[in-house]
């Protein structure tokens, strides 16, 4: 099955069948569930007080959802216009159960107060009325992350993103450049977010390449922190969680099963790079232990050289090609 992304633009894969495909889902209502509360869990958020939380890519609500169990009140952003039409139906049907319930407890004390005086039953109609006008712990916004996020600065006090971001790694014009939109959106994300406050992003990335992009755009702009891998050994289970913080001596946690990404606030070089381990050990295990490999003399490309070359090309978020077990062999001199 190929990946959604590669499809289009996510407004036109989410039309309104899709939707309500995801939003009845059993399985994807587990996993969204899953995967949130690991994310408030690294989000680290105190818990004598209700927090005000950016949820970007919200979808159908079923995040937001889980915020609401939470006691935290949520904004929620998304690009496709019929996932929030199901989150809106999902926020209205709360609201009418909710002044369901006012009405009932309101009749309720009618009756059992009906012998009091008059000042009992003015308390109770009071709060009646208050059950029925309490707001929402939700709000929707039809809003495209990768032009940057439309709020005040320092609105926030943590961000999460469920399954949305590696969405900016892909273009589906000549307008849409990956690293613009990733930079975009944390350059904005940076600013709507209050100083202390931490976002948790998690997302799918299709190769390492992507995962670097992502890291290296939210560095620059001056987060710390880095992606945490939990289950990295299993297919299915394998999640990935940019975990951001304002604080420059900000560790990221380490992963479920003890592994931890790469951070970025150790990691920087003096370009304000990312450090990577790379995924090939036979690989790193041929590299030179100082500097980048060089050319052979004369001018011949040596495969260490052309495999650094491409690794930089790739962090500059550049097309290029994989490596094969073709790469950098030597051609015969004739057929």
């Amino acid at each position: 099955m190929s990946r959604p992304e590669l499809t289009g633009h996510a407004s036109l894969f989410y039309n309104e069948k899709e939707a309500r495909k995801y939003d009845s889902s059993s399985r994807m209502v587990g996993i969204q569930r899953e995967i949130t509360e690991r994310a408030i869990e690294l989000l680290k958020l105190p818990s004598n007080r209700p927090s005000f939380i950016l949820d970007v890519g919200c979808g159908s609500g079923l995040s937001g959802q889980v915020l609401e169990e939470h006691g935290h009140v949520w904004v929620g952003c998304d690009v496709s216009r019929d996932m929030l039409n199901m989150a809106n139906e999902r926020i209205e049907r709360k609201r009418e159960e909710a002044m369901g319930e006012g009405d009932s407890s309101e009749d309720d004390s009618d009756n059992d107060m009906n012998d009091n005086d008059d000042s009992n039953n003015n308390d109770n109609n009071n709060k009646g009325g208050t059950t029925e006008e309490e707001p929402s712990p939700g709000d929707l916004l039809h809003h495209d992350m990768g032009t940057g996020l439309p709020f005040r600065p320092a609105s926030f006090d943590a961000c999460i993103s469920i399954s949305a971001l590696q969405w900016l790694c892909y273009s589906n014009t000549k307008e849409q450049i990956p690293k613009k939109r990733l930079t975009r959106f944390f350059s904005s994300l940076y600013q709507v977010l209050r100083r202390g406050a931490r976002a948790v992003l998690q997302f799918y990335p299709e190769s390492s390449e992507h995962a670097i992009l992502i890291s290296e755009c939210a560095a620059k702009v001056g987060f710390a922190g880095g992606i945490v891998v939990d289950y990295p050994n299993s297919t299915k289970a394998k999640k990935h969680y940019l975990v951001l913080s304002f604080e420059r001596s900000y560790k990221a946690p380490q992963g479920l099963t003890g592994l931890e990404g790469a951070l970025l606030n150790e990691g920087r070089s003096s370009s304000g790079g990312v450090r990577v381990a790379d995924k090939d050990p036979r690989r790193a295990a041929g590299k030179k232990s100082r500097g980048p490999p060089r050319k052979k003399k004369g001018g011949g490309k040596t495969k260490e050289w052309i495999l650094h070359k491409k690794e930089t090309q790739r962090k500059k978020g550049k097309d290029t090609r994989k490596d094969t077990k073709f790469t950098g062999r030597k051609r015969p001199m004739r057929f």
